[in-house]
């Protein structure tokens, strides 16, 4: 008994999964086989969350990034994440609602969980992002956002904030909705770790 209750997932997180994701009874149940493989005591940790991203960028250092995507999802900060908050996690990286994503994205930059985001925050998340895209793609970057710093000054001018002013969530949602320039800027997951993931 206690055997296929530890293979089986739970028909409560089954149905909230299926209500909150695109993804189907048999893709979970599918998931949760090769999650339990991987992970047998049902967590992922951080070190192995980092891992997972390092093999979609074997030229780039995602460490950094990683684990603020990380803490972002260990929405019970116990330092592991669970089967629900990983596939949460690959949801909204992936398919999200837009307005979904922004929620998350607002999480990602709220670096020390106090419910606004300064330009300090902008600036460590931006840093972690530059150090997943290769050379050649900041070369073909534009002139005034191909460094963190200058990506990071542009994105705040765009909220049209003052240095050392704070972004409520309500701001940043509704900013980056009306701002296809910011939405840009901010974007969490290159492309080929969307595509990575939709084929998982």
């Amino acid at each position: 008994m206690g055997n296929t209750k530890s293979s089986a997932l739970s028909k409560d997180i089954l149905e909230d999964l299926k209500l909150n994701t695109k993804y189907t009874e048999e893709e979970l149940s599918v998931w949760y086989q090769t999650f339990l493989k991987e992970c047998p005591n049902g967590k992922i940790t951080m070190p192995q969350f980092q891992q997972i991203y390092s093999g979609f960028f074997p030229d780039a250092d995602p460490k950094e990034y990683a684990q603020h995507v990380f803490r972002s999802f260990d929405t019970n900060c116990d330092g592991t994440l669970d089967f629900k908050e990983y596939i949460i996690a690959l949801h909204l990286t992936s398919s999200g609602k837009i307005s979904q994503k922004l929620e998350w994205a607002f999480s990602l930059y709220d670096v020390d969980g106090n419910g606004t985001i300064n330009k300090q925050e902008i600036l460590e998340i931006v840093k972690a992002l530059f150090k997943m895209i290769n050379e050649e793609e900041q070369k073909s970057m534009p002139e005034d956002e191909n460094t963190p710093e200058k990506r990071a000054d542009k994105i705040w001018d765009y909220f049209g904030k003052k240095e050392n002013d704070k972004l409520s969530e309500g701001e940043f949602i509704q900013g980056t909705l009306e701002n296809k320039e910011i939405l840009r800027m901010i974007q969490l997951e290159p492309k080929k770790v969307k595509e990575k993931l939709q084929r998982k």
